[in-house]
């Protein structure tokens, strides 16, 4: 079995699993501390609640997104690459909003986290209500940013990037224990680093994905509307994209290994036209130059706290 379509995921998925690994597991620290460890449950019934929201917002988006492609009729599969390229930006702009977001707060997560807690422990009858909402918040957004992704990305087959997910997600819990539970010293700020700079490739190819999918929608119309026929002039000239400059198929193919390996985790295609890497460039230049900007004082958990 190839397990190259759940690399991706299980990237994104660790990353934003970790982010919120660290908020439950600072909301625990804190509980045990105050000695209210019986508002654990509140904790447990969070996390349940945000898999369980995520886990639903993804059948519904899937369900909406083949209504559409039925109702489309001939033009179901415009319709399909439409609403993958509409995808493809949303889930661009979520996860570049996240990354930038979480570097730069990341100082302050800890004392934010711990102030809600101290706030919501001093009324007895919301504390258990305030924390539950703190954890589903947390494992909701990060959970939703994964879901957008695996249908940006993969409009049919779920299995392996749904394996890559779950995976992605115990890997980020192992973490959580050892660095809370079991007291190992986990460099969090270099792990953030690391991810970071993983999720900005994966992001920057669904830059090339979704400019793909747009294009073929296109080309689609030009077959199906003879009125538009003349948009797309040959194979060398894409109807959206320009020119063709870039050909791997003869010795790095997409469908193979390596290709098939980059093309998974970084975008990659065996064959690119002029505005795809015209576009992917400025993203790695606009989006990279602000990442590694936010980078610049910021100072996450380097350990549990006590």
């Amino acid at each position: 079995m190839d397990f190259t379509a759940a690399l991706p995921t299980f990237v994104v998925t660790l990353r934003e699993g970790f982010e919120a690994t660290l908020v439950v597991g600072i909301v625990c620290a804190c509980l045990k501390k105050a000695e209210q460890t019986q508002l654990y449950r509140w904790v447990y019934l969070g996390v349940s609640g945000g898999i369980v929201a995520s886990i639903s917002i993804g059948f519904l988006l899937a369900g909406a997104i083949g209504g559409l492609e039925t109702a489309g009729g001939i033009y179901a599969p415009v319709v399909k690459q439409l609403l993958a390229g509409i995808f493809g930006l949303v889930a661009i702009a979520m996860l570049s909003w996240m990354l930038l977001w979480m570097t730069q707060q990341a100082r302050s997560i800890k004392s934010e986290v711990e102030g809600t807690i101290s706030q919501a422990l001093t009324t007895d009858v919301g504390a258990g209500k305030a924390i539950f909402l703190l954890i589903f918040i947390a494992v909701l957004r990060e959970g939703f940013e994964t879901v957008l992704f695996i249908l940006a990305k993969f409009q049919q087959a779920w299995t392996l990037p749904a394996i890559g997910a779950v995976a992605g997600l115990i890997m980020a819990v192992v973490l959580g224990i050892l660095l809370f539970a079991m007291g190992v010293r986990i460099n969090i700020r270099l792990f953030f680093q690391v991810m970071g700079i993983f999720l900005l490739l994966i992001v920057g190819g669904l830059v090339l994905g979704a400019l793909y999918h747009f294009d073929a929608a296109l080309a689609l119309i030009s077959q199906l509307s003879p009125q538009y026929a003349g948009w797309c002039i040959s194979d060398s000239t894409s109807c959206l994209l320009g020119s063709q400059v870039w050909d791997g198929s003869a010795f790095l193919p997409d469908k193979q290994f390596p290709g098939i390996l980059l093309k998974s985790l970084f975008g990659y295609r065996q064959t690119l036209y002029l505005g795809q890497v015209v576009a992917y460039i400025l993203f790695l230049a606009t989006m990279g130059t602000a990442y590694f900007q936010s980078l610049t004082g910021t100072n996450t958990l380097q350990k549990a706290p006590e």
